[in-house]
Protein backbone atom coordinates (compact mmCIF):
# COMPACT_ATOMS: atom_id res chain seq x y z
CA UNK A 1 0.00 0.00 0.00
CA UNK A 2 1.24 3.60 -1.14
CA UNK A 3 1.01 6.21 1.59
CA UNK A 4 0.05 9.60 0.19
CA UNK A 5 1.39 12.90 1.35
CA UNK A 6 -0.40 15.59 0.16
CA UNK A 7 0.30 19.15 0.82
CA UNK A 8 -2.76 21.59 1.62
CA UNK A 9 -3.57 24.27 -0.35
CA UNK A 10 -4.57 27.57 1.36
CA UNK A 11 -3.60 25.77 4.93
CA UNK A 12 -7.85 25.40 5.24
CA UNK A 13 -8.77 22.25 7.51
CA UNK A 14 -9.11 19.01 6.29
CA UNK A 15 -12.43 17.98 6.03
CA UNK A 16 -12.98 14.84 6.26
CA UNK A 17 -15.56 12.27 4.35
CA UNK A 18 -17.43 11.04 7.13
CA UNK A 19 -17.55 11.58 10.77
CA UNK A 20 -20.23 10.08 13.60
CA UNK A 21 -22.09 12.34 15.29
CA UNK A 22 -21.98 11.64 19.05
CA UNK A 23 -23.03 13.50 21.78
CA UNK A 24 -23.56 13.23 25.37
CA UNK A 25 -26.41 10.96 25.36
CA UNK A 26 -24.26 8.52 23.79
CA UNK A 27 -21.46 9.14 25.93
CA UNK A 28 -23.62 8.87 29.40
CA UNK A 29 -25.23 5.49 27.85
CA UNK A 30 -21.68 4.19 27.23
CA UNK A 31 -21.22 5.06 31.42
CA UNK A 32 -23.27 3.79 32.98
CA UNK A 33 -23.09 0.71 31.16
CA UNK A 34 -19.29 0.52 32.12
CA UNK A 35 -20.56 1.17 35.82
CA UNK A 36 -23.34 -1.38 35.87
CA UNK A 37 -20.89 -4.15 35.37
CA UNK A 38 -22.56 -6.02 32.53
CA UNK A 39 -19.92 -4.89 29.30
CA UNK A 40 -21.40 -8.41 26.54
CA UNK A 41 -24.57 -9.04 24.89
CA UNK A 42 -27.13 -8.44 28.05
CA UNK A 43 -30.01 -5.19 28.91
CA UNK A 44 -28.76 -3.03 26.95
CA UNK A 45 -28.78 -5.08 23.79
CA UNK A 46 -31.85 -6.33 24.65
CA UNK A 47 -33.44 -2.70 24.71
CA UNK A 48 -31.65 -1.71 21.34
CA UNK A 49 -33.65 -4.69 19.60
CA UNK A 50 -36.85 -3.88 20.85
CA UNK A 51 -36.77 -0.28 20.20
CA UNK A 52 -35.09 -0.63 16.55
CA UNK A 53 -38.25 -3.28 16.19
CA UNK A 54 -40.66 -1.34 17.03
CA UNK A 55 -39.14 2.30 14.80
CA UNK A 56 -39.69 -0.23 11.77
CA UNK A 57 -42.74 -0.78 12.77
CA UNK A 58 -42.93 -3.13 15.43
CA UNK A 59 -44.10 -6.04 13.60
CA UNK A 60 -40.60 -7.37 13.50
CA UNK A 61 -37.98 -8.85 15.13
CA UNK A 62 -34.96 -7.35 15.32
CA UNK A 63 -31.31 -9.31 16.04
CA UNK A 64 -28.41 -7.14 16.76
CA UNK A 65 -24.82 -8.56 15.54
CA UNK A 66 -21.40 -7.02 15.44
CA UNK A 67 -21.09 -6.56 11.84
CA UNK A 68 -23.64 -6.09 8.90
CA UNK A 69 -21.54 -9.14 7.52
CA UNK A 70 -21.78 -11.36 10.11
CA UNK A 71 -25.55 -10.67 9.77
CA UNK A 72 -25.64 -10.98 6.28
CA UNK A 73 -23.85 -14.69 6.84
CA UNK A 74 -26.52 -15.74 9.75
CA UNK A 75 -29.00 -14.18 7.04
CA UNK A 76 -28.33 -16.98 4.25
CA UNK A 77 -27.70 -19.53 6.99
CA UNK A 78 -30.51 -19.47 8.09
CA UNK A 79 -32.38 -19.29 4.99
CA UNK A 80 -30.44 -22.87 4.23
CA UNK A 81 -28.03 -21.15 1.42
CA UNK A 82 -25.43 -24.31 1.09
CA UNK A 83 -23.22 -25.89 -1.70
CA UNK A 84 -24.98 -26.23 -4.86
CA UNK A 85 -27.06 -22.58 -4.31
CA UNK A 86 -26.82 -19.81 -6.41
CA UNK A 87 -27.50 -16.18 -4.70
CA UNK A 88 -27.91 -13.52 -7.26
CA UNK A 89 -26.07 -10.02 -5.88
CA UNK A 90 -24.37 -6.67 -7.84
CA UNK A 91 -20.88 -6.37 -8.41
CA UNK A 92 -21.19 -2.46 -7.58
CA UNK A 93 -20.73 -3.37 -3.81
CA UNK A 94 -18.38 -3.64 -0.86
CA UNK A 95 -17.42 -7.55 -1.20
CA UNK A 96 -19.19 -8.50 2.11
CA UNK A 97 -21.99 -8.64 0.40
CA UNK A 98 -20.76 -11.54 -2.05
CA UNK A 99 -17.89 -13.01 0.20
CA UNK A 100 -20.62 -14.52 3.09
CA UNK A 101 -22.03 -16.36 0.03
CA UNK A 102 -18.54 -17.96 -0.17
CA UNK A 103 -18.64 -18.84 3.70
CA UNK A 104 -21.52 -20.95 3.01
CA UNK A 105 -19.98 -22.81 0.24
CA UNK A 106 -23.10 -21.20 -2.81
CA UNK A 107 -21.97 -19.45 -5.83
CA UNK A 108 -22.28 -15.84 -5.89
CA UNK A 109 -23.87 -14.90 -9.38
CA UNK A 110 -23.23 -11.24 -10.16
CA UNK A 111 -25.30 -8.83 -12.28
CA UNK A 112 -25.11 -5.22 -12.96
CA UNK A 113 -26.81 -2.07 -11.99
CA UNK A 114 -29.35 0.36 -13.04
CA UNK A 115 -27.50 3.54 -14.25
CA UNK A 116 -30.55 5.95 -12.67
CA UNK A 117 -30.30 4.32 -9.73
CA UNK A 118 -27.04 2.63 -9.77
CA UNK A 119 -28.99 -0.86 -7.24
CA UNK A 120 -29.39 -3.96 -9.04
CA UNK A 121 -30.98 -4.08 -12.19
CA UNK A 122 -33.81 -6.27 -11.92
CA UNK A 123 -33.82 -7.28 -15.54
CA UNK A 124 -30.35 -8.49 -15.44
CA UNK A 125 -31.58 -10.46 -12.22
CA UNK A 126 -34.23 -12.33 -13.72
CA UNK A 127 -31.77 -12.92 -17.03
CA UNK A 128 -29.51 -14.19 -14.35
CA UNK A 129 -31.83 -17.09 -12.69
CA UNK A 130 -31.33 -20.70 -12.98
CA UNK A 131 -32.80 -23.92 -11.03
CA UNK A 132 -29.80 -23.48 -8.43
CA UNK A 133 -30.68 -19.49 -7.52
CA UNK A 134 -32.28 -19.47 -4.40
CA UNK A 135 -31.26 -15.63 -3.02
CA UNK A 136 -31.59 -12.60 -4.24
CA UNK A 137 -29.66 -9.62 -2.17
CA UNK A 138 -30.28 -6.21 -3.57
CA UNK A 139 -28.46 -3.58 -2.53
CA UNK A 140 -29.86 -0.72 -1.20
CA UNK A 141 -27.16 1.92 -2.57
CA UNK A 142 -26.35 4.71 -1.44
CA UNK A 143 -29.43 5.02 1.04
CA UNK A 144 -32.11 4.72 -2.28
CA UNK A 145 -33.94 1.53 -1.97
CA UNK A 146 -34.10 -0.49 -4.92
CA UNK A 147 -37.13 -1.36 -6.81
CA UNK A 148 -38.16 -3.67 -4.83
CA UNK A 149 -42.02 -3.70 -6.38
CA UNK A 150 -40.44 -5.70 -9.45
CA UNK A 151 -37.66 -7.77 -7.26
CA UNK A 152 -40.46 -9.06 -5.28
CA UNK A 153 -42.48 -9.84 -8.33
CA UNK A 154 -39.75 -12.12 -9.50
CA UNK A 155 -38.80 -13.65 -6.20
CA UNK A 156 -42.90 -14.40 -5.80
CA UNK A 157 -42.92 -16.23 -9.31
CA UNK A 158 -39.57 -18.52 -9.14
CA UNK A 159 -40.45 -19.26 -5.54
CA UNK A 160 -36.94 -17.36 -4.04
CA UNK A 161 -35.93 -15.81 -1.44
CA UNK A 162 -34.53 -11.80 -0.59
CA UNK A 163 -32.33 -10.62 1.53
CA UNK A 164 -31.81 -6.83 1.58
CA UNK A 165 -28.63 -5.75 2.04
CA UNK A 166 -29.49 -2.35 3.79
CA UNK A 167 -25.78 -1.08 5.15
CA UNK A 168 -26.97 1.76 3.60
CA UNK A 169 -30.45 2.56 4.03
CA UNK A 170 -31.94 3.47 7.46
CA UNK A 171 -34.25 5.29 7.41
CA UNK A 172 -35.29 4.67 3.36
CA UNK A 173 -38.87 3.90 2.33
CA UNK A 174 -39.75 1.67 -0.63
CA UNK A 175 -43.91 2.68 -1.39
CA UNK A 176 -43.75 4.47 1.84
CA UNK A 177 -42.61 1.97 3.61
CA UNK A 178 -39.14 1.28 5.61
CA UNK A 179 -36.74 -0.65 4.31
CA UNK A 180 -36.72 -3.30 6.86
CA UNK A 181 -40.23 -3.43 7.60
CA UNK A 182 -41.15 -4.70 3.98
CA UNK A 183 -42.55 -8.07 3.32
CA UNK A 184 -39.37 -9.86 2.51
CA UNK A 185 -37.48 -12.97 4.18
CA UNK A 186 -34.36 -11.23 5.76
CA UNK A 187 -33.16 -7.37 5.94
CA UNK A 188 -29.71 -6.11 7.26
CA UNK A 189 -28.57 -3.64 8.53
CA UNK A 190 -24.67 -1.85 9.24
CA UNK A 191 -24.24 0.38 12.21
CA UNK A 192 -20.52 1.04 11.00
CA UNK A 193 -18.68 4.32 11.91
CA UNK A 194 -19.49 6.04 8.77
CA UNK A 195 -23.02 4.89 8.73
CA UNK A 196 -26.60 7.10 8.65
CA UNK A 197 -26.13 5.91 12.64
CA UNK A 198 -23.43 4.50 14.28
CA UNK A 199 -21.97 1.44 17.07
CA UNK A 200 -18.90 2.13 16.21
CA UNK A 201 -19.38 -1.66 14.85
CA UNK A 202 -22.21 -3.21 14.94
CA UNK A 203 -25.71 -4.63 12.68
CA UNK A 204 -29.20 -5.46 12.73
CA UNK A 205 -30.76 -8.29 11.41
CA UNK A 206 -34.93 -7.78 11.22
CA UNK A 207 -37.29 -10.53 10.17
CA UNK A 208 -40.82 -11.13 10.44
CA UNK A 209 -40.38 -15.24 10.38
CA UNK A 210 -40.23 -16.43 14.15
CA UNK A 211 -38.31 -19.87 13.19
CA UNK A 212 -35.65 -17.88 10.73
CA UNK A 213 -35.31 -15.17 13.88
CA UNK A 214 -35.01 -17.99 16.21
CA UNK A 215 -32.84 -19.88 14.25
CA UNK A 216 -30.39 -16.75 14.07
CA UNK A 217 -30.13 -15.88 17.90
CA UNK A 218 -28.88 -20.10 18.11
CA UNK A 219 -26.02 -19.37 15.42
CA UNK A 220 -25.29 -15.90 16.28
CA UNK A 221 -23.50 -17.11 19.32
CA UNK A 222 -21.74 -20.33 19.12
CA UNK A 223 -24.60 -22.48 18.42
CA UNK A 224 -25.72 -22.26 22.15
CA UNK A 225 -29.51 -23.13 23.01
CA UNK A 226 -29.86 -20.00 25.48
CA UNK A 227 -27.66 -17.00 24.95
CA UNK A 228 -25.46 -15.27 27.50
CA UNK A 229 -27.75 -13.02 29.30
CA UNK A 230 -30.17 -15.44 30.26
CA UNK A 231 -27.50 -17.83 31.65
CA UNK A 232 -26.45 -15.23 33.55
CA UNK A 233 -29.36 -13.05 34.88
CA UNK A 234 -32.03 -16.50 35.42
CA UNK A 235 -32.96 -17.45 39.05
CA UNK A 236 -32.89 -21.24 38.08
CA UNK A 237 -29.48 -22.80 37.97
CA UNK A 238 -27.52 -22.29 34.89
CA UNK A 239 -24.36 -24.51 34.33
CA UNK A 240 -26.62 -26.44 31.81
CA UNK A 241 -26.92 -25.50 28.06
CA UNK A 242 -27.49 -27.17 24.85
CA UNK A 243 -25.26 -26.56 21.67
CA UNK A 244 -27.59 -27.63 18.97
CA UNK A 245 -25.25 -26.49 15.94
CA UNK A 246 -21.85 -24.98 14.93
CA UNK A 247 -22.04 -21.39 15.26
CA UNK A 248 -20.59 -18.32 15.21
CA UNK A 249 -19.17 -15.48 17.92
CA UNK A 250 -21.49 -12.59 16.01
CA UNK A 251 -23.10 -10.92 19.75
CA UNK A 252 -23.05 -7.16 19.91
CA UNK A 253 -21.89 -5.53 23.08
CA UNK A 254 -23.86 -3.32 25.37
CA UNK A 255 -21.09 -0.68 24.88
CA UNK A 256 -22.46 -0.61 21.32
CA UNK A 257 -26.00 -0.78 22.01
CA UNK A 258 -26.02 1.94 24.38
CA UNK A 259 -24.23 3.64 21.45
CA UNK A 260 -27.09 2.37 19.39
CA UNK A 261 -30.01 3.16 21.34
CA UNK A 262 -28.89 7.35 21.55
CA UNK A 263 -27.99 7.07 17.88
CA UNK A 264 -31.82 5.25 16.92
CA UNK A 265 -33.40 8.20 18.60
CA UNK A 266 -32.03 11.38 15.90
CA UNK A 267 -32.01 8.83 13.20
CA UNK A 268 -34.86 11.24 11.15
CA UNK A 269 -33.44 14.50 12.24
CA UNK A 270 -29.98 12.88 11.19
CA UNK A 271 -31.37 11.94 7.77
CA UNK A 272 -33.18 15.51 7.53
CA UNK A 273 -29.74 17.03 7.38
CA UNK A 274 -27.91 14.68 5.26
CA UNK A 275 -31.41 15.88 2.89
CA UNK A 276 -30.69 19.56 3.31
CA UNK A 277 -26.54 18.61 2.49
CA UNK A 278 -27.45 16.96 -0.94
CA UNK A 279 -30.29 19.41 -2.06
CA UNK A 280 -27.16 22.45 -1.02
CA UNK A 281 -24.81 20.52 -3.29
CA UNK A 282 -27.51 20.15 -5.68
CA UNK A 283 -27.94 23.67 -6.14
CA UNK A 284 -24.31 24.35 -5.94
CA UNK A 285 -23.58 21.52 -8.70
CA UNK A 286 -26.58 21.50 -10.89
CA UNK A 287 -24.93 23.65 -13.64
CA UNK A 288 -21.71 21.62 -13.32
CA UNK A 289 -20.52 19.19 -16.32
CA UNK A 290 -21.43 15.94 -13.63
CA UNK A 291 -24.26 13.47 -13.32
CA UNK A 292 -25.75 13.99 -9.86
CA UNK A 293 -27.48 10.81 -7.54
CA UNK A 294 -31.19 10.91 -7.81
CA UNK A 295 -33.38 11.13 -5.49
CA UNK A 296 -36.03 9.09 -4.28
CA UNK A 297 -39.30 9.27 -6.18
CA UNK A 298 -42.96 10.70 -4.78
CA UNK A 299 -42.93 10.45 -0.88
CA UNK A 300 -40.14 8.43 -0.69
CA UNK A 301 -37.45 8.77 1.67
CA UNK A 302 -33.67 8.54 0.94
CA UNK A 303 -31.26 7.86 3.15
CA UNK A 304 -28.54 10.10 1.78
CA UNK A 305 -25.64 7.62 3.11
CA UNK A 306 -23.61 8.50 0.39
CA UNK A 307 -23.84 11.84 -2.03
CA UNK A 308 -21.94 10.07 -5.38
CA UNK A 309 -21.06 12.36 -8.54
CA UNK A 310 -20.05 11.39 -12.06
CA UNK A 311 -17.47 12.89 -14.44
CA UNK A 312 -18.94 13.95 -17.31
CA UNK A 313 -16.94 14.43 -20.69
CA UNK A 314 -17.19 18.24 -20.45
CA UNK A 315 -14.81 18.38 -17.02
CA UNK A 316 -12.05 17.85 -18.91
CA UNK A 317 -10.54 15.77 -15.85
CA UNK A 318 -9.91 12.18 -15.46
CA UNK A 319 -11.49 10.93 -12.09
CA UNK A 320 -8.21 10.05 -10.27
CA UNK A 321 -7.11 13.90 -11.14
CA UNK A 322 -10.19 14.79 -9.83
CA UNK A 323 -9.82 13.07 -6.37
CA UNK A 324 -5.97 14.24 -6.23
CA UNK A 325 -7.18 17.70 -6.68
CA UNK A 326 -9.80 17.38 -3.88
CA UNK A 327 -7.67 16.07 -1.55
CA UNK A 328 -4.69 18.81 -2.19
CA UNK A 329 -7.93 21.18 -1.30
CA UNK A 330 -8.17 19.52 2.12
CA UNK A 331 -11.25 17.53 0.97
CA UNK A 332 -11.72 14.29 1.86
CA UNK A 333 -14.03 12.28 -0.51
CA UNK A 334 -14.09 8.21 -1.45
CA UNK A 335 -14.61 6.00 -3.95
CA UNK A 336 -18.11 3.69 -3.90
CA UNK A 337 -17.09 0.99 -4.89
CA UNK A 338 -14.25 -1.09 -6.89
CA UNK A 339 -16.71 -3.04 -8.50
CA UNK A 340 -16.43 -6.71 -7.49
CA UNK A 341 -15.41 -7.85 -10.70
CA UNK A 342 -12.34 -6.32 -10.84
CA UNK A 343 -10.56 -7.58 -8.04
CA UNK A 344 -8.65 -10.78 -8.22
CA UNK A 345 -10.39 -13.20 -6.24
CA UNK A 346 -13.73 -12.81 -8.23
CA UNK A 347 -12.42 -11.56 -11.26
CA UNK A 348 -10.08 -15.33 -11.86
CA UNK A 349 -12.60 -17.58 -9.75
CA UNK A 350 -15.71 -16.76 -11.52
CA UNK A 351 -14.12 -16.11 -15.26
CA UNK A 352 -15.29 -12.04 -15.17
CA UNK A 353 -15.08 -9.41 -17.79
CA UNK A 354 -15.32 -5.51 -17.62
CA UNK A 355 -17.82 -5.75 -19.96
CA UNK A 356 -20.04 -8.22 -18.40
CA UNK A 357 -20.77 -5.07 -16.34
CA UNK A 358 -20.57 -1.78 -18.17
CA UNK A 359 -22.92 0.76 -16.33
CA UNK A 360 -20.98 -0.53 -12.89
CA UNK A 361 -17.68 -0.52 -14.85
CA UNK A 362 -18.56 3.32 -16.20
CA UNK A 363 -19.40 4.28 -12.91
CA UNK A 364 -16.65 3.26 -11.55
CA UNK A 365 -14.22 5.15 -13.78
CA UNK A 366 -16.16 8.56 -13.32
CA UNK A 367 -17.44 8.37 -9.50
CA UNK A 368 -16.54 10.11 -6.60
CA UNK A 369 -18.37 10.35 -3.36
CA UNK A 370 -18.24 13.36 -1.43
CA UNK A 371 -18.26 14.54 1.98
CA UNK A 372 -21.90 13.42 3.43
CA UNK A 373 -22.04 13.60 7.11
CA UNK A 374 -24.37 15.63 9.93
CA UNK A 375 -21.55 17.64 11.31
CA UNK A 376 -21.10 19.53 8.09
CA UNK A 377 -22.15 23.03 8.12
CA UNK A 378 -22.84 25.23 5.74
CA UNK A 379 -20.20 26.51 4.94
CA UNK A 380 -17.89 23.51 4.77
CA UNK A 381 -20.75 22.41 1.99
CA UNK A 382 -20.27 25.59 0.34
CA UNK A 383 -16.15 24.90 0.17
CA UNK A 384 -16.63 21.65 -0.56
CA UNK A 385 -18.56 22.67 -3.78
CA UNK A 386 -15.92 25.43 -4.91
CA UNK A 387 -13.51 22.50 -4.85
CA UNK A 388 -15.69 20.62 -7.16
CA UNK A 389 -15.85 23.08 -9.32
CA UNK A 390 -12.03 24.30 -9.74
CA UNK A 391 -10.90 21.31 -11.04
CA UNK A 392 -13.08 21.81 -14.14
CA UNK A 393 -10.65 24.49 -15.53
CA UNK A 394 -7.66 22.48 -15.58
CA UNK A 395 -6.60 21.91 -19.03
CA UNK A 396 -7.42 18.52 -21.21
CA UNK A 397 -4.18 17.76 -21.27
CA UNK A 398 -3.42 16.84 -17.63
CA UNK A 399 -6.61 14.38 -17.50
CA UNK A 400 -4.13 11.55 -16.83
CA UNK A 401 -1.56 13.33 -15.07
CA UNK A 402 -2.46 12.70 -11.56
CA UNK A 403 0.21 10.87 -9.11
CA UNK A 404 -2.58 9.53 -7.08
CA UNK A 405 -4.30 6.04 -8.02
CA UNK A 406 -6.68 4.35 -6.55
CA UNK A 407 -5.68 0.77 -5.77
CA UNK A 408 -8.41 0.09 -2.91
CA UNK A 409 -11.16 1.00 -0.98
CA UNK A 410 -8.69 1.09 2.17
CA UNK A 411 -6.36 3.09 1.29
CA UNK A 412 -9.16 5.84 1.49
CA UNK A 413 -9.88 4.61 5.13
CA UNK A 414 -6.41 4.56 6.03
CA UNK A 415 -5.92 8.20 4.06
CA UNK A 416 -9.10 10.01 6.09
CA UNK A 417 -8.34 8.40 9.54
CA UNK A 418 -4.96 9.94 9.31
CA UNK A 419 -6.57 13.07 9.11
Amino acid sequence: MVLMTVDIKNNDPFLPFAAPDIGEEEIDGVVECLRSGWLTTGPKTKAFETEFAAFLGGDVEAIAVNSASAGLHLGLEALGVGPGDEVITTTHTFTATAEVIRYLGAAPVLVDIAPDTLCIDPDAVERALTEQTKVIIPVHFGGLAADMTHLSTLAAQYGIKIMEDAAHALPATSNNRLVGSLDRDVTVFSFYANKTITTGEGGMIVTRDPDLAKRVRVMRLHGISRDAFDRFTSNKPSGHYEVIAPGYKYNLTDIASAIGSAQLKPAYDFQNKRQAIAQHYGRGLGSHPLRLPVSAQGNDIHSWHLYLIQLLPECRIGRNQFIDELCQRGIGCSVHYIPLHQYPYWRDRYDLTTDMFSVSQNVHENCISLPMHTKMSDSYTDRVIEAVRDPSKLPSENRSASRFRINSYVEFQNYETRH
